[in-house]
């Protein structure tokens, strides 16, 4: 391969659920739904040092069939040091391009530890979303009812009931969705027969709302439940799963190479990598495929060993600038795991470049030369 890479390993997963459900409350629903997801695993080894690096897919896992697979040219978002995609995906393209970027990986310098801005992507931003807003927000969390799979919340219902709880800037507004098309989470009903919609969850840095079911949605003084009901399986039981939850994208035109123009002192994100947080989704650490560093306004090269740690309040707040809608784009996850037996669902999470001002980044090797 050019390039010089000497692995690759590659992957697609496709699922077609068609489900038929009936309630003696009078619904008769038939729905057919699909999901893909192109990935793959592009691996380089230095022959000298014996080091390696890997590059991921930077594709996303969308609710659509193969057209998925057939790029279109004004859907391509270039310009800036990766190819990033809309709601199509050229694979063959972004395989080129991890040959590239493994080469760089291997000569790139250290990150040294400090505060930066990051400018964060789609392709990365994901899936603290998925961790720090998706799951602390879901109601069955907050008031105990899940616990023992990947923990409570932080968000607890005085939070709410405050209607003052300041979960971000006022650049967060987060919006749990369950109709947007291309996403993994779209139906028309969910797994109780509730038509689906939309709504905020966060409002101008404010939290104003969870995620709910039938059971639940009394509690919230809600008239009807939000649709997040889903089971994976004829035969398990349907219970709470995430909507499509995702950042609204800025009202202002701004594309991310306009972003990154004003940062002085930053790091430039893509792709998902290695995470952790705690069990109440509040402290956490977050690397990323690709990193670059920002210097005066200007991509001066890769970094490497780099995460940002903070807790989601603290991080959310740093939030101050969001690009506009030309370059929202969805992430996502095929196998989001909940409950005892475990189940799966598949979710998106949507968001345009933004950034983050101030954020702690340290060093995840183990030394800095």
């Amino acid at each position: 391969m050019k390039g010089g890479a000497k692995y690759i390993s590659s992957n697609l997963f496709m699922v077609n659920e068609q489900k038929y459900f009936a309630s003696t409350d009078g619904s008769y629903i038939d729905q057919d739904i699909h999901r893909i997801w192109p990935t793959f695993t592009l691996t380089k080894t230095d022959s000298a040092s014996g080091k390696f690096e890997t590059r991921n897919a930077l594709s996303a896992p969308m609710g659509m069939g193969f057209e998925y697979l057939k790029p279109k040219d004004e859907e391509k978002i270039k310009g800036g040091p990766v190819t990033m995609y809309k709601k199509r995906y050229d694979m063959l393209e972004d395989v080129r391009e991890a040959a590239v970027h493994v080469n760089e990986k291997l000569k790139a310098k250290p990150i040294a530890p400090g505060k930066y801005d990051l400018v964060l992507d789609p392709s990365h931003l994901f899936l603290t979303i998925h961790e720090s807003v998706g799951h602390p927000t879901e109601l069955d969390r907050v008031l105990g009812y899940e616990a023992n799979y990947a923990g409570t919340s932080f968000l607890t219902l005085d939070k709410w009931e405050s209607k003052k709880f300041n979960f971000g800037s006022k650049e967060v507004n987060i919006i749990g969705d369950k109709l947007e098309p291309g996403s993994l989470g779209a139906v028309g009903y969910d797994d109780e027969g509730v038509k689906c919609g939309k709504w905020d969850i966060i409002k101008d840095g404010i939290l104003v709302n969870y995620q709910t079911i039938r059971d639940q949605a009394h509690i919230l003084g809600l008239k009807e439940s939000q649709g997040c009901c889903y089971a994976d399986s004829w035969d398990s039981i349907q219970f709470q799963r995430m909507p499509n939850v995702s950042l609204a994208p800025g009202n202002t035109a701004l594309s991310a190479a306009d972003m990154v123009k004003n940062v002085e002192k930053g790091i430039y994100m893509f792709g998902r990598n290695s995470y952790s947080i705690d069990q109440q989704r509040y402290n956490f650490q977050f690397s990323a495929q690709l990193a670059y560093e920002i210097k005066e306004g200007k991509i001066v090269g890769m970094l490497k060993d780099a995460a940002y740690q903070a807790n989601t309040q603290e991080f959310w707040n740093s939030c101050v600038q969001r690009c506009d809608k030309n370059d929202y784009r969805l992430g996502g996850t095929f196998s989001d795991g909940k409950g005892q037996p475990g189940q799966v669902s598949a979710v998106s999470h949507g968001s345009a470049t933004t950034r983050f001002n101030g954020v702690n980044v340290i060093n995840t090797g183990r030394k800095l030369g």
